[in-house]
């Protein structure tokens, strides 16, 4: 039985591809699958992974024919897995020799769902550790018990799914999938339903994956409508939260949330195209309107000034009289 599945999409990413598979045979082992997924790269990817098709021990080469986002190309990796456990990579990261032996070591010794792990932030020659902001290492515990509070960094915040290795039961139970089509934010939603269906999880101070900030071609370095998923990914993060049996406890962490990244986006505008950022604005302030208000009065009211009062304003925008397109 093949005890690892490690699900790689790629796109576009010929300059780091060789280094993100040569991380991957210092990982390799005899009972270790490495899904490849091209999501129709336009460059020499295609190329370089149907290479590696042959040279890399226990490598599966997958092609979009159309590309598909991120979200699609990781279940299309869920869908041809065979492993006891999974776990992801993007394709332009990489990872130290033998670090998946430690991940899979890590949740065997522990027995639970899913293990959350600590990465290396890579911008240009600048490296830094982010560690998953839980302080309980090494013991399991109720996720559903790490979402909160609502006004401090938290597991679900911490939504890298590359930074962690999850048991099969998960996929069986439907809590692997991500939202099909999402471009940007698809760890979110994803994230946020492993913590509240997920019986199990631990935190552990693993290192291993190097995750590289800054590449030219990533979604969060172009300011295109792409970068507009966010919201159907935090609408669908709200939603599902209101409807959870402990909605009225995690709704102000969800809301919150939610209104951060809209600030935060807002507050970088100008790296928008500009009918996008106009878009942007649209989408943000029916967001805004859409949320529990009784909620968003409390989490605009726990803001900073300048943050609450950028959000404030976009709420009394005026709403377009045929509502606003996803």
């Amino acid at each position: 039985m093949v005890k690892l599945s490690v699900i790689v999409p790629f796109y576009n990413v010929q300059q780091y591809a060789p280094d993100t598979l040569k991380s991957l045979r210092a990982n390799a082992r005899e009972d270790f699958e490495f899904i490849l997924v091209d999501d129709c790269s336009r460059d020499e990817t295609p190329d370089i992974l149907a290479r590696a098709e042959r040279e890399l021990p226990g490598a599966v080469y997958v092609r979009h024919e159309k590309n598909g986002g991120l979200a699609t190309a990781r279940n299309t990796g869920i869908d041809a897995a065979h492993g006891e456990y999974l776990t992801f990579l993007d394709g332009d990261d990489w990872l130290a020799p033998g670090y998946y032996e430690q991940l899979v070591s890590s949740i065997e010794k522990l027995g639970c769902d899913f293990v959350r792990t600590d990465h290396v932030q890579c911008t240009a020659r600048a490296r830094t550790i982010h560690r998953v902001p839980h302080g309980r290492r090494g013991v399991v515990l109720n996720p559903r018990d790490a979402i909160l509070p609502a006004d401090r960094s938290t597991s679900v915040d911490y939504a890298y799914a590359w930074a962690g290795i999850y048991h099969r039961r998960l996929v069986d139970r439907g809590l692997l999938h991500f939202t099909d089509g999402l471009r940007t934010a698809e760890d979110r939603p994803w994230i946020w339903k492993l913590h509240r269906e997920a019986e199990s999880f631990a935190t552990v101070g693993l290192l291993g994956v190097f995750y590289r900030r800054g590449v030219a071609s990533s979604l969060t370095q172009i300011g295109d409508v792409r970068q507009l998923d966010f919201i159907r990914a935090f609408d669908q993060v709200v939603a599902e939260t209101a409807a959870d049996r402990d909605a009225e406890k995690l709704l102000p962490k969800a809301v919150r949330t939610y209104c951060a990244i809209i600030s935060h986006h807002l507050g970088s505008i100008e790296r928008f195209e500009p009918a996008v950022a106009r878009k942007l604005k649209s989408m943000s302030a029916v967001a805004l309107r859409n949320m529990p208000q009784d909620v968003l009065d409390d989490a605009l009211d726990s803001m900073d000034v300048q943050r609450a009062t950028r959000l404030r304003r976009l709420r009394r925008r005026p709403a377009p009289a045929t509502g606003v397109a996803a």
